[in-house]
This record gives structure tokens, C-alpha cells and sequence, in this order.
């Protein structure tokens, strides 16, 4: 009778026996070691500490990240309703690097980069421009010079930032074309990188709910703020005629009237506009009305026209308005 080892699906099984513990002796510090090991017995190592007697204006944080990005309150739970798409995919606008925004008297821009990569640009001016720095504060986001003051916070739409140049609480012109300028030409670096934090940006700042049969947004943020921003856009998004154009503004009850025309509206078939009483796809008068609520604002949509305005086209409208929020 044969051996058990001289069966040929049999006789390879000792070998493989020794090569597998061969390569397993080796897995660890040979050839096939692995790193993944190394991490589980890691213990954190003291903080580097420099002297005292360094020099504090050449060592500093590298890319210091002001306090000011987290200001504005998080809701805590997202609302059930799927965002709007982007800015650039669903109203056709691309916003600039940097823009300005405008409320009566109080102006500042809005720039396309979050906190952290604008703060040292803001530094960099305020040094090439001779302002003479009276104190920087990143924490605070708060540059103090002889001239003016300079302020930097997190702006409404995510991974942008919101600066302010102010003297006596008041906006200094000049010093924000300045500003302006200087960021603008060094958008090419920073603009790539700012938009990407955007489109990966999963955090959203308003609600879409509703109450009592009305749709309404509740945006964290003071309605002046708020305004600014929607002023902004609706009037570079608002300028197509017999489907949405803007018709009138007032800041002073944060409102703006606009003739549109619903999804609804615009997606009926040509039967059913046959046999309807109207013979063509209207618009409508719809008011867009901001109501302050301390440090928040609630965004609604007004009917002002005889037509019908469902509680799907009120949702529909409020949606792509709070787009250029996001």
C-alpha cells in the first residue's frame, strides 16, 4: 500500500507547511513587514516648545486659523430635503474670487477662499502697504494699523470668507479697492483650492421646512447679512425676461419682488395649456421677504399675483433662492 505523502494532491502539503511559516517569520521585520503594526502602540510625544528668547517676529504659526471661521451657529440636524445644486451647475453664475457687497452705507467683500488661506494674505497687505500694524490678533481675526481696521470672519456660503476695512465703524473706501485688488491678483493660487473646499463641504448652514402648510428657509445668520448676499445674486441671476426677472428691492424691510415663472408653470405640456383658461405659460409676481430674528433671519415667499401658488412651488422657488446661499 502507497503512503499517505506519495498521493500527488497530497504530497506538496508539508512544503507549503514550511514556506508559509517561512514567510510569516518574515512578515514582521523581513521584506513584507507590516507599518499598519507600528500605530497601535504609538504614544503621543511632547509639544515642541520654543525658547523664550526667540525672536516672535520670526517664528509664528505657518498658517495660523483665525477663530472668526467658526462664528455663525450650526443647526444640528440637516433638513430632509436634497440641496439645490451649485451655483455654477444650476443658475449658470460663477461668482468672482472677490466681490463686494453693499447694504446702505456698510460695504466689505466677500472672497472665495475660506479664513485660513485668506488670513495671511490680509497680513501680507497690511505689511506691503505700509499701514503700521498696531496689532494682529488671528484668534479674533482682527487686524489693528494706524489707518484702519481690518476683519476677517466666515461668509455665508461655504469655504468663503467675509473682510471688512473700517475706520470708526465706518467703511474706508479706498483701503477696500486696495484690498480688492491685492486679493484679486492672487486668486489664481488660492481660487482652486477654495472651490474644492466647497464641493466637498457636506456641512449646510440652513433648514428648508415647513410650517403650517408654508415652506420657509431658517438661515442662521442676521437678515442684514442675508440680504446683502441674495441682492447680490438676484440680480445677476433674475434678467430673463418672461421667466424670472427681478422687479423691485427694499432694503430697509429686507424684501424684493420678482415676476417668475414656477416649474410647474414652465413644465406644462401644450394639451394642457390648450385646454386651460390661460393659452400660454404665465409668470407671476412673488414677494421674497427676510424676517429678522435676532442673529437669524427666516426667508418666505410671498404670492402677490391672482394665479395659483402651490405649496410645491413655494418649496420649488425657495430652493433655488437659497442656492446662493449654500
Amino acid at each position: 500500500m502507497s503512503s499517505v505523502l506519495e498521493r500527488p494532491a497530497l504530497k506538496w502539503i508539508p512544503l507549503a507547511l514550511v514556506v508559509g511559516t517561512a514567510l510569516s517569520g518574515c512578515a514582521r521585520e523581513g521584506f513584507y513587514d507590516d507599518r499598519n503594526l507600528d500605530y497601535t502602540d504609538v504614544r503621543p510625544a511632547p509639544p515642541l516648545v520654543l525658547p523664550d528668547s526667540r525672536n516672535p517676529q520670526r517664528y509664528g504659526d505657518a498658517m495660523p486659523v483665525p477663530q472668526a471661521a467658526l462664528q455663525g451657529s450650526r443647526v444640528e440636524r440637516a433638513a430632509d430635503v436634497a440641496p439645490p445644486p451649485s451655483l455654477s451647475i444650476g443658475s449658470g453664475l460663477q461668482p468672482e474670487f472677490v466681490e463686494r457687497r453693499e447694504v446702505g452705507s456698510d460695504t466689505w467683500l466677500v472672497v472665495a477662499a475660506d479664513t485660513g488661506t485668506v488670513w495671511p494674505q490680509l497680513e501680507a497687505f497690511a505689511q506691503s502697504r505700509g499701514l503700521g500694524i498696531v496689532q494682529s490678533d488671528a484668534n479674533r481675526g482682527v487686524i489693528e494699523t494706524t489707518q484702519a481696521t481690518l476683519s476677517l470672519q466666515s461668509a455665508l456660503r461655504a469655504g468663503s470668507s467675509e473682510v471688512r476695512c473700517e475706520q470708526g465703524g465706518r467703511a474706508v473706501g479706498n483701503c477696500l479697492d486696495a484690498l480688492e485688488e491685492y486679493l484679486d491678483a492672487r486668486s489664481t493660487t488660492a481660487s482652486a483650492s477654495s472651490w474644492n473646499a466647497q464641493r466637498l463641504s457636506g456641512e449646510r448652514s440652513l433648514q428648508i421646512r415647513q410650517e403650517g402648510g408654508e415652506w420657509q428657509v431658517q438661515i442662521p445668520q442676521s437678515a442684514e447679512r442675508v440680504w446683502a448676499e441674495l441682492d447680490h445674486y438676484l440680480t445677476l441671476d433674475f434678467t430673463v425676461e418672461n421667466r424670472r426677472v427681478l422687479l423691485d428691492k427694499s432694503p430697509q424691510d429686507y424684501s424684493f419682488l420678482v415676476n417668475y415663472m414656477t416649474a410647474s408653470e414652465e413644465g406644462r405640456n401644450p394639451i394642457e395649456v390648450a385646454f386651460s383658461s390661460d393659452v400660454r405659460r404665465m409668470t407671476q409676481n412673488i414677494r421674497l421677504v427676510l424676517e429678522p430674528q435676532g442673529n437669524q433671519s427666516v426667508l418666505r415667499a410671498v404670492n402677490e399675483s391672482e394665479r395659483d401658488f402651490s405649496a410645491d412651488d413655494q418649496r420649488e422657488l425657495l430652493e433655488r433662492v437659497s442656492g446662493y446661499l449654500r
